[in-house]
């Protein structure tokens, strides 16, 4: 993230705009600008950043969308209206084409220049954007690049829980839900909750796995089951093929939920579709699976989300549209793009999550049923604005952390950095 020093910032406050073009850069003002938000460049369709009068120019709507900012326009009075929530509080802002003159919440306020159409499109001041809604903004004459930072958004916050996440249990207060990976089903269809990785932890004392649970649901946090499976040996396939096992399975995790007192079911099933052949019969066989067991969750007003791999994968036996029409809610794992070997803390490619959002909601996925998955272990305090900025820029329903028990390795300062970019919905 682009760090500003006070110098850099009384200046901004004395100008009241970016200069953008001096002995320094004046090499390279024939160069594009580069919009980044939150880290991740932005692209525009019909017209770019601008340089004006030694001052930076921004499309407004894009940014402002991006920002979760509401825009009507008014194209008889070239007028656009702004709504937002700044601090807890709603703002409501108007612009006018070729006006230095703004109001704001019914107050007249001064612009560093006029607002001015191109292409359609209508280009306000960068600084704006700090000044009224609390993003933080930067400008690098070397790159000509401009450097946007979204103020905190409220968003669904789900946490993994796994055996390794039991010191970290206090974490579950920062969640909205909790998904609690303590089952898996095995190459015959039976679930367990007894094995190497996934498996039901022993007491600590008077804490239990179901105190646990319990608890999360008194803080209004919707614990959910994990139940993983993979079909690395064809087992997931062998499951899902079989009426008796498939059957059998759904019964197990429906009484598993409904004994331990689970308001949720999150289903990790992985490994489907790296074959072309039996991609569309592993495809179909899931949407059968998802819907019987929806059926008899929500019967009893049970959750159902699933785990699903990114769709620039090689895993390609996932209807996503379809599995978002049943399900409450979809976690898109947009991790593991790195080739084998390659050294822990690597952030995963921005391009590559992004492309993965953009690829989901054009496939009909909804975007208030989409929870974009975040690999703790990959990203680190400087990058996990960049995948939290874009749950954001697309208004998806939140994120999830794999996994809690990951917080303690970073310590503050990732919590920090978390907290600074996303906090949960309020009860």
């Amino acid at each position: 993230m682009n760090k500003w020093g006070k110098t850099f910032a009384a200046a901004l406050i004395a100008c009241g705009a970016f200069t953008a073009v001096n002995k320094g850069d004046a090499v390279a003002a024939d160069k594009p600008v580069t919009v980044l938000l939150d880290d991740v460049a932005m692209t525009f369709d019909g017209t770019q950043a601008q340089i004006r009068s030694n001052l930076t120019f921004v499309p407004f709507r894009p940014i402002a969308e991006a920002l979760g900012i509401a825009i009507k326009w008014n194209a008889a009075d070239k007028r656009i209206t702004a709504q937002a929530q700044v601090g807890g509080q709603s703002k409501t802002v108007i612009l006018n084409v070729g006006k230095t003159r703004a109001t704001v919440n019914g107050q007249s306020v001064q612009l560093a220049a006029a607002p001015y159409t191109i292409n359609g499109f209508t280009l306000i001041p960068l600084n704006f954007f700090s000044t009224q809604f609390g993003a933080k903004v930067g400008w690098e004459p070397a790159s000509r690049t401009v450097s946007i930072v979204s103020p905190a958004r409220a968003m669904h916050v789900r946490g993994f829980y796994a055996i390794s996440s039991f010191p970290e249990r206090d974490r579950i207060a920062d969640m909205n839900s909790v998904a609690f990976g303590w089952a898996r089903l095995d190459g015959n269809g039976e679930l367990t909750t007894s094995g190497k990785d996934f498996y039901w932890p022993p007491a600590a004392g008077e804490t239990t796995p179901e105190s646990i649970v319990s608890g999360a649901s008194a803080q209004g946090i919707e614990p959910y089951l994990m139940v993983f499976a993979v079909d690395g040996k064809d087992e997931l396939t062998k499951m899902l093929s079989d009426p008796s096992l498939r059957d059998r399975s759904i019964d197990k995790i429906v009484a598993l939920v409904q004994e331990k007192g689970f308001s949720g079911v999150m289903l990790d099933y992985e490994g489907l579709g790296l074959k072309a052949e039996t991609r569309d019969r592993q495809k179909k066989l899931l949407n059968e699976y998802v819907r019987l067991l929806a059926d008899r969750l929500n019967s009893g007003g049970i959750k159902l989300s699933l785990a699903v791999p990114p769709p620039n994968s090689a895993y390609k036996a996932y209807d996503y549209a379809t599995l978002a029409g049943i399900a409450d809610d979809l976690v898109v794992m947009a991790y593991e793009y790195h080739p084998a070997g390659t050294p822990d803390h690597v952030p995963q490619p921005n391009a590559w999550v992004n492309a993965a959002i953009v690829t989901l909601l054009k496939a009909g996925v909804p975007k208030e049923k989409l929870l974009l998955g975040i690999d703790l272990w990959s990203e680190t305090p400087q990058s996990i604005d960049g995948k939290l900025g874009l749950a954001k820029r697309y208004a998806l329903k939140g994120t999830a952390f794999w996994r809690i028990g990951l917080y303690s390795y970073y310590g503050k300062e990732m919590t920090d950095a978390i907290h600074r970019a996303a906090v949960k919905l309020p009860k």
